[in-house]
């Protein structure tokens, strides 16, 4: 196998090599049994780091049999000792943090700092749900009728099949895995084949748990399709593009079966005249080009008001022409895009906005780096394109890699106007110390998330999701762990009343006369 990388460490080299055909299954790493169907490539450099094959139909049927088994056990525990397991995994993912990281650099081409930074957000969801999970499991309720007892229970899905993307493949499979366990569910993951080799290094952690517990299913279309319609699982979970975002929601509603569905984002930007302008360009920058502008709530739409057009653009470009981009192994700002398949289709986005009007004011095409081993790497420049309208096929779009579309408004009004007629409402954002275009923003933009002045962050204990095309249901949070429990009402009487106020025989003095 050619591990094509001459960066990094041995020690992450070899760990590569054992993660081939593999899936992370109730004995650890197993083989693969099914058809190889691809090549794990290196997005740096084109060269390929191992391979990944599908698992059989019966070997998924066992995963399956194996989480529901392993549920009974997991659920037999009490809370706290739930809790302290998912700690225990989450130190074995710290323990192990530097050697995930840089597999997860090399498989998807970010920079370390950002996989880094991954690695530790997935752990501290871990922390987060190991605790709520045991703050509660139901609710007491005022009584309807006196002398009984009225009260919620929550109580598990299941096994829950969680199918990820590539652009953050740990910390988005436990955002919703580590909700999953808390709530007492097994759970299948079924990795990006763009990071399977970094998911499978990952799942490693949770040999802390029950056997068969967490498993990872690597796979094409027919595994997923395989599990979403399995009569053993219970809840799927589903970050991805909005076409099979529907088919996977209609194939769930079809069975009546719970799904959470994350997909496109489009987000807006918008900058205001009593911003601080270097500090929101900053942020633009940021909120544009991490992680190569290969995350659902990347800023797609910058939205700068005409009085501080032209100075906000000086700074903004400034910014962005500072970017390093090179190997994410290297001291870099920017990697390469994902794959291959990505970054033609970006190009084509570009080519049809400069098409129908768009100017291109820095960027535009492939990065030429000086490295030539990176001369084949998937590397593409942070683009900015100004001169675009509306009536442009990119405002209907999500771009979801390094470039950004911008709109010059004159008005407040103007700018909700825009941030509001994308068919996608996951997240926005707002520079502004205008009290009142603040109160306005968090009020009248019809998005999940509103930023105001600090793009992008995340709270482990607020809920993530969107509204629209950008999906159904929330990650995170209170609500991210309701999003895997059932949810039982009892009414008990232990006195065994007689309910005569209720039961027959009715009373001739309630009778129509």
């Amino acid at each position: 196998m050619n591990i094509s990388a001459r960066r990094g460490s041995p020690e992450v080299r070899e760990k590569i090599s054992t993660l081939n055909n593999k899936f992370f299954g109730k004995s650890g790493l197993e083989r693969a049994e099914g058809a190889k169907f691809a090549d794990v490539l290196d997005p740096s450099t084109a060269g390929v780091l191992g391979e990944i094959s599908d698992l059989t139909e019966a070997q998924v049927d066992r995963v399956v049999a194996d989480a529901n088994s392993a549920q009974k056990e997991w659920n037999a525990l009490s809370a706290l000792e739930r809790a302290e397991l998912i700690h225990e995994a989450a130190r074995k993912v710290r323990e192990n943090q530097r050697v995930v990281a840089e597999i997860l650099s090399t498989e998807t081409g970010k920079p370390f700092k950002e996989s880094f930074d991954e690695v530790s957000w997935a752990i501290t969801a871990m922390d987060y749900y190991a605790e709520i999970g045991r703050h509660s499991i139901g609710t007491v309720h005022g009584t309807a009728t006196a002398g009984q007892f009225h009260y919620t229970l929550k109580e598990p899905m299941g096994t829950a099949v969680i199918i990820l993307p590539a652009n953050y493949p740990v910390v988005l499979a436990m955002w919703t895995g580590a909700a999953a366990l808390a709530a007492g569910n097994a759970i299948i993951i079924k990795p990006s084949e763009w990071a399977t080799l970094t998911t499978l290094a990952f799942a490693e952690a949770f040999g802390v748990l029950p056997a068969g517990l967490v498993q990872v299913v690597p796979g094409t279309a027919p595994t997923s399709i395989q599990l979403v319609n399995h009569k053993g699982t219970h809840q799927i979970s589903f970050t991805g593009s909005v076409p099979t975002g529907k088919i996977v929601a209609k194939s769930c509603g079809e069975q009546f079966k719970p799904c959470i569905i994350e997909a496109s984002g489009s987000d807006p930007f918008i900058v205001m005249p009593s911003a601080k302008l270097d500090v929101a360009a900053r942020g633009a920058a940021f909120a544009a080009f991490i992680n190569c502008g290969q995350v659902c709530t990347s800023t797609e739409k910058l939205i700068v008001h005409n009085d501080i057009y032209d100075e906000f653009m000086q700074l903004f470009i400034g910014h962005v022409a500072a970017l390093r981009q090179g190997h994410p192994l290297d001291k870099v700002d920017v990697g390469p895009m994902e794959n291959g398949r990505e970054l033609a289709r970006l190009e084509s986005v570009i080519a049809r906005s400069v098409e129908q009007g768009a100017t291109v004011t820095i960027g535009g095409g492939r990065a030429l780096l000086k490295d030539s081993e990176l001369a084949t790497g998937f590397f593409h420049e942070p683009t900015v394109l100004e001169n675009v309208n509306r009536d442009m096929d990119i405002y209907q779009q999500e771009i979801f890699g390094p470039a950004v579309a911008v709109y010059r408004v004159a008005s407040f009004d103007e700018a909700l106007d825009l941030a509001n007629g994308s068919p996608f409402g996951l997240g926005s954002n707002l520079y502004s110390t205008d009290v009142v275009e603040i109160d306005r923003a968090v009020n009248e933009i019809v998005a999940g998330m509103v930023w105001v002045n600090a793009p992008l962050l995340d709270n482990d204990a607020g809920p993530f999701g969107g509204r629209k095309m950008s999906g159904i249901g929330r990650q995170l949070g209170a609500e991210g762990l309701d999003t895997f429990r059932h949810t039982k009402f009892m009414m008990v009487d232990a006195h065994s009343s007689e309910q005569n106020f209720w039961w027959f025989p009715y009373s001739d003095d309630e009778a129509y006369e």
